[in-house]
């Protein structure tokens, strides 16, 4: 009995350290973001089934898993012939081999035209979906593959603890026909439009992020001093809302994320502007812990 007594007495004393902290409402709010991420990234039109990219040249491009093809998909997926692409004049058109069994959203076809397009076009064969992206005055082959093991394989994203002194108020100053130059990690360079600036202040330090998009949505690439260190080495994005009623956007470094080339090879990320390389080191969101 008496060491009955002695172990129930250890237990209690433990107790204070086993307590359970439930999640307060923002925890929970940004817990919920991260798991949608991880679905997103895992789903059928995220970042980790990427299975090539491929530039097109002028005129035919054939594609199949002969090295024959000027296009070479996985051989385990794919016949040997699959038809061909032409590039013509910014048209892009697929015509498929004979027995192929190419279809698109479930229907064979044999002729297609795949760009230009107001959403895009997905030829789908076996596991494998493709469809045509444009950059600058280039046009490429992205490949999906649905049975891709880098799915199976993901173990999820490291993150910096939630705090939510890491979600700041920023000052929304509008500007008129800014624009701000971005390079992707091709090299390719373009001069995006900017609604206005962010101006904030961390650290007692005043920091400015000059944004994308629209006045309603504003899309930020940043570095910052965790970058090649702590966090992915081309920089993090954000997602914002357009300020409210204030002029005050909420800029939640919590849902800092990673690029696409964080998980694949054949995305074409745009890179962090100078001018949007931050003097402080923002110990939030998504960490990296790869190959930089």
């Amino acid at each position: 009995m008496r060491a009955l007594h002695q172990s129930i007495a250890i237990l209690l004393a433990l107790l204070p350290a086993l307590a359970f902290t439930a999640d307060t409402p923002y925890e929970e709010s940004i817990r919920d973001w991260q798991k949608k991420r991880i679905e997103g990234l895992k789903s059928e039109n995220g970042w980790l089934n990427l299975a090539g990219l491929f530039w097109l040249k002028e005129g035919e491009n054939t594609l199949g898993s002969s090295d024959k093809n000027s296009i070479v998909f996985p051989s385990d997926h794919s016949k040997a012939s699959l038809g061909k692409l032409t590039l013509k004049n910014g048209t892009v058109t697929f015509d498929a081999a004979p027995n192929a069994a190419v279809s698109v959203a479930g229907q064979p076809v044999t002729r297609q035209e795949v760009f230009p397009y107001t959403k895009p076009v997905v030829l789908e064969h076996q596991s494998l979906r493709w469809f045509i992206i444009k950059r600058g005055d280039k046009y490429a082959v992205r490949l999906r593959d649905l049975e891709s093991p880098e799915v199976k394989a993901f173990a999820g994203i490291p993150t910096f603890p939630i705090n939510e002194q890491w979600r700041v108020k920023a000052t929304f100053v509008p500007t008129t026909g800014e624009k701000i130059g971005i390079v992707d990690i091709t090299g390719r360079a373009s001069q995006e439009d900017s609604p206005g600036r962010l101006v904030f202040t961390i650290d007692g330090k005043e920091q400015v992020l000059i944004p994308t998009g629209t006045a309603e949505h504003l899309f930020v690439v940043f570095a910052d001093q965790t970058t090649r260190h702590e966090t992915y080495g081309g920089g993090r994005f954000l997602d914002l809302k357009g300020p409210d009623a204030n002029g005050l956007v909420d800029l939640d470094f919590n849902k800092a994320y990673n690029p696409p080339c964080a998980f694949t090879p054949y995305a074409t990320c745009p890179t962090p502007p100078k001018e949007n390389r931050l003097t402080v080191a923002i110990r939030a969101g998504e960490q990296y812990k790869g190959d930089h």
